[in-house]
């Protein structure tokens, strides 16, 4: 590796030879993976310095953007008490703390406040602190949570007893997302993670004994299944669920009895993906059988499988049935319909139904923090591109709406400034796709510079919602665009098939079609759009900087899954396996051919790029950090462009990046200033 103070760092090559299908690739930037060669690290600062110097001109106009960011916040605020039985729980933050507090008061008495767990003092020495999972035991005597110290999503659990606040269980540590209490306030079941960090068994736990006493209740053998851990809201079951990205399989077992075995709802098989919960004496199923957008059942508890099943809701192709939250006297069912969606109430009690009104075109809502199964009103969670996320509930024998609490915009802002709209446009092959747009009248200069956002995988639908950082560029006259493009799950489970596999083109072809459309619309300038997406849609945003170099000025592209191929024909790289699913199994002829058609490092060639800002994590799982490093130093080596390329990498963090709000305040504060800069607006924004 070679670097001056006046150019940015080359990355060093060392022999490296892929033999795949009788087809070789020479990879000189392989050694990058070597975690433990001083070298890697050594590059990896030396670009973050390069990034650091390359940006400093920025140095002010990211401290006013910080300062933007941090004057519309309520920095000590609450959320919505939630109440559970003689309780009421709520998270706190505090001026100048990185970390919320958990706290809780007797209900209807808030001067009975007690905390429950400070984040802050539990991250004293940490540079990097999340909490995993954080549940209070059914007589609210114990708390159990975990927390996460490296960013690599592995975590340990500490278990408090809340009446003396002393320490009563730790040490348990590889511990994945899923903590559950039995109705004995004793026992917990929690996942344990394997060698390649998949979540593939589950232990019961009782608080105070060894890890050696432990008992596995379940192993998932199949690498392609990850294996979880909840429970009902009822109380009634302790559920365990096994999950490929195409097949699912349930277990449920008696809370009152934890060292019963549990009881297998339906097996698995190739396809058929299916959820449970529970409600009375029935259980609801949400299954795909026979219906591509799911559909809803029921069954007796004493008859579990599928040949009980009795439709509830049956099946309509393009109205895909996303969650069933199940009370004790109704269900509500939320829908996506037309990439907009619906919350159904179905009242058991009256027989009756109805659909809860919503006060936008494009909205974002979906079920909020209800925790009593007894009840009849319903919290949910409510935003769009121009109302901040806002919690209500819902009477359901009124059908009564009740605002509880809408986040905070603090300073001058005035929010009806602000105008969102929907627009479609065509893909290559005549499909439409839907756009979200934001931005501000008052500032912007038709055709404007231009914020586009993509992800496309999962069948994860990008929420049109409400960001207050956003107002930054906004305020400084950039349109906001985010491409519902194919592989999210906007519009049903069509959509996400036709934007994955051997089908993974359209997720970019769209992603250029939005942008074309924006231009030719008289949306957009364009000569100034900048691209951003991370991780599966950081994959978006290399096939852009391959595919359509010329369409950009810039791409931001954060902890991006760009060495796809490498990564997939590599098993021992935690999540690989399970991932076959969604972007196929390159140890296949065919499925190698496609996927290295569009892997952003295999097809790097020499073009004018984009001006390129690249973020890593040194811990992160999900997205090893040689992935961009490889990347940007191939893109280093071929690229024609004189704008800038830049990786910055943080050494003590994973996929989300910082896990302080202010750390990640500043985080956010850099990346739009790197956008101001490249839309050519770094200049002016100062004086906004």
């Amino acid at each position: 590796m070679a670097s001056s103070q006046n150019t940015a760092p080359i990355a060093s090559r060392r022999a490296h030879t892929r033999l795949t299908h009788g087809k070789t690739k020479e990879d000189p930037w392989f050694w990058l993976r070597h975690r433990d060669d001083s070298d890697v690290l050594d590059y990896l600062r030396a670009e973050n310095s390069w990034t650091d110097q390359s940006t400093a001109h920025l140095e002010n106009l990211r401290n006013i953007l910080f300062h933007e960011i941090r004057s519309r916040v309520k920095e000590s605020d609450q959320s919505v008490p939630v109440p559970k039985g003689s309780w009421e729980y709520r998270v706190k933050t505090g001026e100048g703390l990185q970390y919320p507090l958990h706290v809780r008061q007797r209900r209807g008495n808030p001067e009975s406040e007690e905390v429950l767990l400070d984040e802050n003092k539990a991250a004293e020495g940490a540079d990097y602190f999340a909490v995993g999972d954080l549940t209070v035991s059914p007589d609210h005597r114990f708390l159990a949570y975990t927390t996460d110290t490296e960013g690599d999503e592995e975590y340990d659990l500490t278990v408090i007893d809340l009446a003396t606040r002393e320490v009563i269980d730790s040490g348990i540590r590889q511990l994945s997302y899923g903590l559950v209490w039995a109705n004995d306030c004793r026992t917990l079941f929690m996942v344990l993670t394997d060698t390649a960090r998949r979540p593939n068994r589950i232990i019961r736990h009782v608080v105070g004994d060894l890890p050696s006493e432990d008992v596995t209740v379940f192993t998932e053998p199949d690498e392609r299944f990850w294996a979880g851990v909840g429970g009902t809201r009822s109380e009634r079951f302790v559920v365990i669920g096994s999950e490929s990205k195409t097949s699912s399989e349930y277990w449920l077992l008696d809370a009152d009895a934890p060292n019963d075995e549990p009881s297998l709802v339906e097996p698995r098989r190739e396809g058929h993906e299916y959820r449970v919960c529970h409600q009375g004496d029935r259980l609801l199923i949400l299954t795909n059988d026979d219906a591509v957008d799911f559909r809803l059942a029921e069954t007796p508890l004493d008859a579990l499988g599928s040949s009980n099943w009795q439709e509830l809701i049956a099946h309509r192709e393009g109205v895909r049935i996303e969650d069933v939250d199940a009370f004790e006297t109704f269900t509500v069912v939320t829908e996506r319909r037309h990439a907009v969606p619906v919350l159904r109430v179905l009242d058991h009690a009256t027989n009756s139904e109805f659909e809860v009104e919503m006060d936008e075109p494009v909205f974002e809502a979906g079920p909020g923090a209800n925790a009593e199964y007894e009840t009849r009103v319903f919290r949910y969670g409510y935003t769009s591109m121009v109302t901040p996320p806002s919690t209500f509930e819902i009477d359901v024998d009124t059908q009564k709406r009740r605002l509880l609490k809408q986040q905070a915009v603090l300073g001058d802002t005035d929010l009806t400034a602000y105008k969102s709209q929907r627009t479609w446009s065509k893909s290559a092959d005549g499909v439409e796709v839907p756009v979200s747009i934001v931005w501000r009248p008052d500032t912007v200069t038709w055709p404007a510079p231009t914020l586009l956002y993509g992800y496309g995988a999962y069948e994860v639908g990008i929420p049109a919602s409400f960001s207050s950082a956003r107002l930054s560029l906004l305020d400084r006259g950039v349109v906001f665009a985010i491409a519902h493009v194919r592989g999210g799950g906007e519009l049903g489970r069509t959509w996400y098939e036709q934007g994955r596999l051997e089908h993974k083109q359209n997720t970019f072809t769209d992603f250029g079609s939005c942008r074309d459309h924006l231009v030719s619309e008289g949306w957009a300038d364009a000569d100034r759009v900048v691209a951003r997406g991370g991780s599966a849609g950081g994959l978006l945003m290399g096939a852009m900087v391959n595919q359509r170099p010329d369409a950009f000025a810039g791409v931001i592209a954060e902890v991006p899954f760009v060495d796809n191929v490498n990564t997939m024909l590599d098993p021992t790289i935690p999540l690989t396996i399970t991932e076959y699913d969604e972007w196929g199994d390159p140890n296949d002829r065919l499925t190698f051919e496609l996927m290295s058609a569009y892997g952003p490092y295999e097809n790097v060639a020499a073009a004018d790029h984009p001006a390129l800002l690249v973020t890593a994590g040194l811990n992160d799982p999900r997205v090893q950090y040689w992935e961009p490093a490889k990347w940007v130093a191939k893109l280093r080596s071929l690229s024609t462009s004189k704008r800038p390329i830049l990786l910055r990498t943080e050494l003590d963090s994973g996929h989300g990046g910082p896990s302080g709000r202010y750390d990640a305040w500043r985080d956010e504060a850099f990346i739009l200033s790197f956008t101001l800069d490249t839309l050519n607006l770094a200049e002016h924004s100062e004086t906004v």
